[in-house]
């Protein structure tokens, strides 16, 4: 099961992310590549407690069914799901500065939620609640994927 604890996993992610340009064509969805970056640096800052979130309110057992169905069933997650307003790049999320620069910190923050800590294990995503390590790094590794695909990459 692929996960950001996994080194290779994680080196094969970032070597991925080398790779996605200013200018890589998006296959769905209306990021671009720039503030696909910038979401994926929000959304890495929320377990490592940088920046806060507000809860999707659903009841405990789909909470669990969707946390479930997300982090284990072998299929890829659905394309132009909303993402949480907090993370959005037009409503609430980081906005893009200079390309490189972002990249470099998003690749810092993989990098460092990858060596969980105290704050991983305190989090509480949005829609999962609270998960343990192993589930947010294997989130971790789902979601950079998503979005890397999302360009092709």
């Amino acid at each position: 099961m692929k996960t950001l604890a996994n080194d290779r996993d994680r080196e094969l992610i970032l070597g991925r992310l080398a790779s996605l340009r200013p200018d890589s064509s998006r296959l769905w969805g209306r990021m671009t590549p720039h503030e696909a970056i910038c979401h994926m640096c929000d959304s890495v800052r929320v377990p490592l407690g940088l920046r806060p979130t507000k809860p999707v309110p659903v009841s405990p057992w789909k909470r669990r069914l969707f946390t479930w169905a997300a982090l284990y069933l072998p299929l890829r997650w659905p394309k132009n799901i909303p993402t949480r307003p907090e993370n959005d790049q037009l409503i609430g999320g980081s906005s893009p500065v200079v390309f490189d620069e972002d990249r470099r910190e998003l690749v810092r923050l993989i990098n460092e939620f990858a060596r969980p800590s105290e704050e991983v294990d305190q989090a509480s995503h949005p829609l999962f609640g609270k998960i343990p390590v192993s589930q947010w790094l294997r989130w971790g590794y789902l979601h950079t994927d998503h979005h890397l695909r999302q360009f092709g990459v």
